[in-house]
């Protein structure tokens, strides 16, 4: 069924609206002004999702003349919104989509770099998507509010949702989750809330069993870890708290891009099929090394993903450094100053990315 595009992206927006003015939160508008909000085009198609509390006070006289520190800050979060988008995002989706959608079938190692490549594809992709609606955003003198903010950081799954698509889980929480009753009675009812609310955040993005099971795993794991907070007293080391944050998103993203269900089979079967390695004659040397552990190493000479993109060990590597050791753009807007420095580095971020696009890419989440 053809759908307008981005039509859950301002019918949320619309129905905030709705409802905070049938609770009489909000003030008088003219239509002119609404419109504006409503079909404001950086953020239009794919977020972030805003709130008219945060919009319409910025559509004022004020707001109408040229700017320029907010000139030059919204050039240097848009070149690093391309640069994400272009330089990583799009290289990561040529392992993820062979592995997804092309390979009948994955050993361990490529199986862990299919998801690993989709689960910062799609952080890049869309982080990317919300910098650079934020710089468009910035020329005009609007400022939108932050989506990301460092999610693969998290240590907790509480922590991850506070982190990822800011804007979406706001939404949930404040129109979905508190008037079911929130946290305010007993812990069973809690339970029940995040787990209808999860759902129907899987649901927003698709209309398919996969986003169920998808957002129902994440209510699940919400549930398990308000329980683990109201029951132990067991406090969790950083390293591992994060390790177990993380692997949980990276196996449950399979879900989330899976077309079907013998495609989310294929990759987890992979990522968990200790017995299953495959490598190219130049990595007999592997084989050779962990033969003497009696880990058996098949040799293939087929076209397997490390040859689909000879540097995809490289580009999840850099992502694990981006995302864990670099600030965030958030932080990077906090701490600008227009400078020679800040100059370079958004005219190197955009000389790159126009140099690395060579095909028609749409945003990921376009979809939703």
């Amino acid at each position: 069924m053809a759908l307008p595009l981005a039509i859950s992206f301002f019918t949320f927006q619309q129905i905030a609206y709705l409802v905070d003015s049938y609770k009489e939160k909000t003030k008088e508008y003219d239509f002119l002004t609404y419109v504006l909000f409503v079909t404001f085009f950086p953020q239009l198609i794919a977020g972030p999702i805003v709130h008219h509390k945060q919009m319409l006070p910025q559509f004022n006289e004020k707001n109408r003349f040229f700017n320029n520190k907010n000139f030059s800050l919204g050039l240097f979060v848009f070149s690093i919104g391309l640069f994400k988008k272009v330089v990583i995002a799009d290289k990561l989706a040529v392992p993820a989509t062979y592995g997804f959608d092309v390979a009948e079938s994955l050993d361990l190692v490529n199986a862990w770099f299919t998801s690993l490549s989709y689960t910062f594809q799609l952080y890049f992709d869309f982080s990317g998507y919300t910098d650079m609606a934020i710089g468009i955003a910035l020329l005009f003198n609007i400022k939108l509010p932050v989506n990301f903010n460092s999610p693969y950081k998290a240590l907790t799954i509480q922590d991850f949702w506070r982190r990822w698509h800011i804007t979406l889980s706001t939404f949930l929480r404040d129109y979905i989750y508190i008037p079911f009753g929130g946290s305010r009675k007993s812990n069973f009812n809690t339970y029940r809330n995040l787990m209808i609310t999860f759902i129907l955040g899987g649901l927003w993005h698709g209309a398919g069993w996969n986003f169920i099971l998808w957002g129902g795993l994440h209510g699940f794991a919400l549930v398990i870890h308000r329980a683990w907070q109201l029951h132990s007293n067991i406090k969790l080391n950083k390293w591992l708290a994060w390790f177990i944050t993380f692997n949980f998103i990276n196996i449950t993203w399979v879900f989330f891009r899976a077309k079907d269900w013998d495609s989310a089979r294929k990759v987890l079967q992979g990522m968990f099929d200790f017995t299953n390695f495959s490598v190219t004659e130049k990595y007999q040397w592997l084989a050779d090394f962990l033969s003497a552990y009696d880990i058996v190493i098949n040799r293939v000479n087929e076209y397997i993903i490390v040859e689909v993109e000879s540097n995809v060990a490289v580009y999840i590597l850099l992502s694990f450094i981006l995302v864990l050791l670099f600030r965030n753009t958030s932080e990077r807007i906090e701490n600008f100053s227009f400078s020679w420095q800040t100059s370079v580095y958004s005219a190197l971020c955009f000389s790159v990315a126009l140099l690395f696009i060579n095909k028609n890419s749409e945003f990921l989440y376009f979809n939703f």
